[in-house]
This record gives C-alpha cells, sequence and structure tokens, in this order.
C-alpha cells in the first residue's frame, strides 16, 4: 500500500457525484458541524495541508460481499442525517472510503450540497426552524474570527442576498462552474466588485483565485489506496486507522462491525431507525447507540458487558441478530413505561436505567399491555420507584457496568414480581446504594425548579397520577409576583418577608404537578382565590389539599414563609415515608 497520484477537490467531488466513491458500512454517519466545514475551507485557501485519506479499492466481483453507502448530500439535522444505502449494479469496481469521510462529505456539502440545522427557540417540528443553508464566502473583507483567514459562513438564499460595504457574499459551489481563470474576472466585472475600493477589489480578485485554485488545481487529496478484498485484513486497517483524530465512539465502531456480520438484517439501518422511533415515544428522549448495544449484551446474559471488540465477536453478533425481535421489543416496552410515569429527555437524567427494566421484561417474555393493563399496576408501581430513586441516587454515573451486572442478577433470580425493596437491600456496589439516608432527603428539599431532577422527587409525591394528560411543574404562588420586589411591595409585605419571597419561591416547597390545562388558567393568580374558583365546595378544596400536600394554614401571599416551612414539613415527612420507610 503507497500513495498515489494525489487528486484535485474538483475530481473527488466529480466521483462523489457520480457515486464512484462511496461509503463501507463499517463507517460512521456524518457527525461535523457547520464550523468544521467552514475552518475545513479556509485552511484549503491558506494552503493549508488537510491530512491523509485512505480508499479501499473494491472489484466488481466482491461488491455484493459487502454493504456500502452513498455519502450525504444535503444534510438536514431533523430529517436528514443518515446515509442512504447505495445501489449498486456489480458492473463497475468501486472506490470506497476508509478514512477521510467527514472532509470529504463536509467538501460536498461544501460545494454542492446544503446544511439545515435548527434555528434556537422554534419548535423542532416547525419546518421553518430549518432553513437551507449553503456554504458561502465573504470577497470583501477577511474573517474577524482569530484563527481565520476567510470568512466562510452557511447562509440562507435570504441572508446571502443583503450585501454592504464589507460584504459580498460568494456561494462557494459556483467556482465548479469557473473552468477558465478568466471567467472571474468576468465575475468580479459584472457584480461591480473591480469596481469598489482598491483594496477591497485586490482581496475579492485574491480571494476568488485562490478558491479556484484550491478547487481546481491542487492535488492536495493524498491517499493510500488499499486493494486487499480481505473484509478481516480491512476491518483492522479501519479500527485502527480510526483510532486517532476524531474517533469513533465505540457504538459507532461495534455496530460497524455487527453491519459487517449480521446475515438477515442491516444492523446499521435496522439499530439507527429503532434509536429514531424510541426517541419519538411521548414526549421525546435522547437515546443513542451506545445504549442499545450495551442492552443487547445485558439481555444475551453475556457475562462481560463492556465495550470491546472483543465481546462483539461473531457469535455474540449472531446470537443478538437472532433475539433482536425480543430484545427490541424489551426495549420498546420499557421507553414506553417509561414515558407513561411522565419522564422525557428533560428529567431521564440517566439514560442506562432504561437497561434493568428492559432486563426484566425480557425475562418475563415482554408481557403484552404491560403498560396499560390493570394485571401490572403492582409491577409499574415498582417500577417507577426504582426508576425514580436510581435516578436520584445516580447510581448509574461513573463505572455503570459495575451496578448493572448485580442488578441484573438480582432480577434473574427474582422474575415473580419487580425486586424493588430487593435491589434496595441487597444492592451494595461500593458507594452505590439505593438507600436514603435522613440528610440525603432533607437535601432533597433544597432542589430548585428547572433542576433536572425536580421532576423524579415530585413524582414521588404523587404516586397515582395519570401522564397520559400533559402535566406542569407549577409554582403554587405565582412566580411572576415572588420575584418582583415591586409588585410585593406593592402587597404591603415587610422587606424581611420580600427578601424570603425571592429567595424561596423555586424550592421544592413551592411546586405542584398540575395538568396543563389549569396551569395555564391558574397563570398568575394568587393562590388562595385561584383555589376558591377551581374547588367549588368545602369536600373539593379538602381533597385538592391532600393531593398536593397543602397545609391546613393562611394562603395568602402574606402568610408564604409560613406556608413554606408547613409544606416542607409535610413534604419531608411523605418523602421520609416513601424513602426511608
Amino acid at each position: 500500500m503507497a500513495f498515489e497520484r494525489p487528486l484535485t477537490i474538483k475530481e473527488v467531488i466529480n466521483d462523489i457525484h457520480r457515486k464512484r466513491y462511496l461509503l463501507p458500512a463499517i463507517q460512521r454517519e456524518f457527525v461535523w458541524d457547520t464550523e468544521q466545514i467552514e475552518t475545513l475551507f479556509d485552511s484549503l485557501l491558506r494552503g493549508y495541508p488537510v491530512g491523509a485519506f485512505l480508499f479501499w479499492y473494491v472489484n466488481k466481483e466482491n461488491i455484493h460481499k459487502f454493504k456500502f453507502y452513498e455519502f450525504l448530500r444535503d444534510y438536514h439535522e431533523r430529517d436528514n442525517t443518515h446515509n442512504v444505502e447505495a445501489d449498486i449494479s456489480g458492473e463497475e469496481d468501486i472506490i470506497a472510503i476508509l478514512d477521510g469521510q467527514q472532509r470529504l462529505t463536509s467538501l460536498y456539502i461544501g460545494l454542492k450540497g446544503v446544511y439545515a440545522y435548527k434555528l434556537p427557540r422554534m419548535r423542532v417540528d416547525n419546518d421553518l426552524a430549518y432553513p437551507k443553508r449553503q456554504l458561502y464566502l465573504n470577497l470583501l473583507r477577511e474573517s474577524e474570527d482569530y484563527d481565520m483567514t476567510y470568512e466562510f459562513k452557511f447562509l440562507s438564499e435570504k441572508e446571502a442576498s443583503e450585501r454592504s460595504e464589507d460584504t459580498f457574499w460568494f456561494k462557494v459551489g459556483n467556482i465548479l462552474s469557473f473552468k477558465e481563470t478568466y471567467e472571474i474576472n468576468d465575475y468580479l466585472y459584472e457584480n461591480e466588485l473591480n469596481l469598489a475600493d482598491k483594496e477591497k477589489a485586490k482581496f475579492a480578485n485574491k480571494t476568488l483565485f485562490r478558491l479556484h485554485k484550491a478547487i481546481h488545481e491542487t492535488e492536495c487529496i493524498n491517499y493510500y489506496l488499499e486493494k486487499s478484498q480481505e473484509l478481516d485484513k480491512v476491518l483492522n486497517i479501519f479500527i485502527r486507522v480510526n483510532s486517532g483524530g476524531t474517533p469513533l465512539s465505540y457504538s459507532d465502531l461495534l455496530l460497524s462491525i455487527a453491519t459487517a456480520q449480521w446475515k438477515q438484517r442491516d444492523a446499521r439501518k435496522t439499530i439507527t431507525s429503532f434509536v429514531d422511533e424510541l426517541n419519538n415515544i411521548g414526549d421525546g428522549f435522547d437515546f443513542n447507540k451506545d445504549l442499545i448495544l450495551k442492552t443487547c449484551l445485558v439481555l444475551c446474559d453475556f457475562n462481560d458487558i463492556a465495550f470491546k471488540v472483543d465481546n462483539f465477536d461473531s457469535d455474540t453478533m449472531v446470537r443478538i441478530e437472532q433475539l433482536w425481535d425480543s430484545i427490541s421489543q424489551s426495549i420498546r416496552l420499557a421507553v414506553q413505561l417509561v414515558s407513561s410515569f411522565g419522564f422525557n429527555y428533560k428529567t431521564l437524567t440517566a439514560n442506562y436505567v432504561i437497561i434493568p427494566i428492559a432486563y426484566y421484561l425480557y425475562k418475563k417474555n415482554n408481557p403484552h399491555n404491560f403498560v396499560e393493563s390493570y394485571k401490572y399496576i403492582d409491577e409499574r408501581r415498582e417500577i417507577k420507584r426504582f426508576i425514580t430513586i436510581a435516578l436520584l441516587k445516580r447510581i448509574f454515573g461513573g463505572q455503570p457496568d459495575n451496578v448493572l451486572k448485580p442488578i441484573r442478577e438480582i432480577i434473574k433470580n427474582n422474575l415473580e414480581s419487580f425486586p424493588f425493596e430487593i435491589l434496595k437491600q441487597d444492592l451494595k456496589v461500593t458507594n452505590k446504594t439505593l438507600r436514603f439516608t435522613e440528610e440525603e432527603v432533607e437535601e432533597l428539599l433544597w432542589t430548585k425548579y428547572g433542576n433536572r431532577y425536580t421532576f423524579p422527587i415530585i413524582s414521588l409525591l404523587y404516586p397515582h397520577i395519570d401522564y397520559k394528560s400533559t402535566f406542569h411543574q407549577d409554582h403554587i404562588f405565582p412566580k411572576s409576583l415572588l420575584k418582583s420586589r415591586t409588585k410585593l411591595r406593592k402587597e404591603g409585605l415587610s422587606q424581611e418577608t420580600i427578601d424570603y419571597c425571592i429567595d424561596s419561591y423555586d424550592y421544592i416547597g413551592n411546586l405542584q404537578l398540575i395538568e396543563g390545562v389549569p396551569n395555564l388558567e391558574k397563570s398568575n393568580k394568587n393562590f388562595d382565590e385561584w383555589l376558591n374558583v377551581i374547588c367549588r365546595s368545602d369536600q373539593e378544596k379538602e381533597a385538592y389539599k391532600n393531593k398536593h400536600l397543602i397545609p391546613d394554614t393562611d394562603l395568602s401571599l402574606r402568610n408564604f414563609q409560613e406556608f413554606m416551612q408547613e409544606r416542607e414539613g409535610l413534604i419531608r415527612e411523605a418523602l421520609f415515608q416513601i424513602l426511608i420507610g
């Protein structure tokens, strides 16, 4: 294996476009952001090397032994992040990219594609939140970033059309159409860039000529060409090459190996689409391929569940593929169950808590209607306690394998019902335990609104809530009032009481769970006034107080400090009973 004749970027882009260059299934997906792409193009114009590449020559006779994917051409953060499987006729040899996919994809997107990422403060399901952007180069000035010379930016067509005395955006992909250098001068003349002040005219001329040279003339793609047709050898080369630079995650690498070894399914497509499915359950989650592969090792009862290449040999892969339907259903059920408890990507603070639940369901043969049936209400209650307390105790932090293995053994030997009490009693892994001390319970009262652990704590106080409805974390005494010194003064509160209100309004003692619609109706009303509106009788008011641990005291704003002290006492008592027993 030796360096071949270097290629120009235009040659490589043309071969990607003609699908002569493809990606083997062992490659991960595209992960670069716009800033990395802009930096790459800045390096090209400055004449910096962009690193070596490793290509794999695959004979047409061997193409059908492997799976290959096309390069990602138009990146969309929500709708298009996965590579499409290549439709190969087998009539021609192909070149597969073993090292350099991120850079080559970035070059292609910068010159021929688009990059659509979400605008801030807009909903994920809003199509307008993802404007299509292409790469542009400012021809009138250098970049203001200290480590960049040229100002490259991904812009929408509207943004790029805005011109000023220091800004003229040139669509980088248009350079491909300039076959001769004289066309650059024609372009500058037609856009009056040669009529601006001399310094800017010189910069525009110099910049566009540099871009043309970097794309059309400079042979900057230096690459090795591997011609072996042995998959084991290619895998070994791939693993070694990708151990440096921006490293593959374990899941990327292991999924690559699975893709090469699964016989009946496309592992990459199966698992990535499954992750997408899980993340769309309920209010949404943030699971990844790591979780799925780790769960496979746990559910298959492999002794070693670490992310190591040796743990994903051909025998392991065969077993995982054979059991995939049951494994995936167990994970799906576990996520549906966690969603039914009101958790989502914001409040599920440790995704690995899913794995013991999936293992229990797997060993129970994935009971039908487990999430809804009254038959399993007691088991669901115990699972919810486990999830909530495991999250609050943060037992999956650090080395989760050391916790997963003993939890698995306890569950395996206690399948009559979910063994939360046994786990609470017997799980002893260094400093990891499901048991609370009085001091730890006391600390929970200092948790504030917005903290990721607030929902698990509050949910303990509402064991019978049906989360099919949308529930909000609500300030009992309205936040908009309690954080405003001006409003509190108008209410006639003393300075000491005002200071207490401002310091205390976000703590657990002033929070409750109520349905979304009543919360919107409640808005900024004083709590005592709102309670009199929604509770039409003394019996209804008493029931509301009991449900939400509201103390039997004056509920006016003037009495906020006493209310907080008494309600914290009720919460403390409830948490002691739940967590310490």
